[in-house]
């Protein structure tokens, strides 16, 4: 990556409007903007909901590296009893359809495991830029 950033923020739900903000206002003209906002969104929302990170006192950390052809979207968060993965296509399965979004438009994601927590990412192409 040439060029990395990072913030952290409290794990609260309104908190999501700002990581979006976050990641918009460092992309505005150097990538994909539409693609990022909605993967951390996600990821975002994710962690508020289904981490530790959503506990009184939690937070969670938005990183977004530049590489001259992708951009990559990471929320790190305070872990939990649930494993991030993609629903069931067939709709029975609660949760996890937001993944599937990423999956869409995203060339690659995964999901980085700590002891204290895990990181989610997504690589985005920066097609056009």
């Amino acid at each position: 990556m040439r060029s990395k950033w990072c913030r952290a923020f409290p794990g609260l739900p309104e908190q999501v409007a700002h990581a979006r903000h976050f990641i918009a206002a460092l992309l505005h003209e150097q990538g994909p903007v539409d693609d990022a906002v909605l993967v951390v969104s996600e990821l975002a929302t994710n962690a508020v909901r289904h981490t530790l990170s959503g506990s009184a006192g939690g937070w969670f950390l938005v990183v977004i590296g530049l590489g001259d052809d992708l951009v990559r979207i990471e929320v790190v968060d305070q872990g939990g009893d649930r494993v991030p993965r993609l629903c069931d296509s067939t709709g029975q399965e609660e949760g996890g359809c937001g993944l599937r979004m990423i999956a869409a438009c995203a060339k690659d994601w995964g999901v980085k495991t700590w002891p204290e927590g895990r990181t989610v990412w997504a690589d985005l192409a920066r097609e056009g830029v």
